[in-house]
């Protein structure tokens, strides 16, 4: 079958940090893997049911205009308990950016969070559904 999807899935999302060996000392923490891949200034991890890429760069390498205070899109990731995921990470430095928000009218099928990283990047949390339905038919 052939794919005739533009986007057809996120490949990596980058996030910069003035203090790149922290930070991905502070992501190992967090997600329990070290990375997969290292040069100087960057470094990948695998992470999640399809092996999403998570980069981390060293901010000298950001363009020209590059904002230190959170700004721009949100990406979410799954997690399965949405309250201690964000509990960790507060425990861990993080700030809360957005709370815990039900956007299903109360059936908790999609639900966000999201907190600002040591680094000044915005991670985005979410429980959903559709996710989970979307995993378990790749898994059938």
């Amino acid at each position: 079958m052939e794919n005739t999807h533009v986007l057809r899935g996120l490949a990596t999302i980058n996030f910069y940090a003035t203090d790149h060996a922290a930070a991905k000392k502070w992501y190992s923490e967090f997600l329990g893997v070290e990375p997969y891949f290292n040069v100087p200034g960057y470094t990948e991890f695998r992470i999640g049911d399809y092996q999403h890429e998570l980069g981390i760069i060293d901010s000298s390498y950001a363009p020209e205009g590059y904002s230190t205070k959170p700004s721009g899109a949100i990406a979410h990731w799954h997690v399965d308990d949405l309250t201690t995921t964000l509990t960790q990470l507060i425990a861990m430095g993080a700030k809360e950016y957005l709370p815990i928000t039900d956007h299903s009218q109360g059936k908790g099928t999609f639900v966000t969070a999201s907190v600002v990283d040591p680094f000044g990047n915005v991670l985005g949390l979410m429980t959903n559904v559709h996710y989970l339905e979307i995993l378990n038919q790749k898994n059938s």
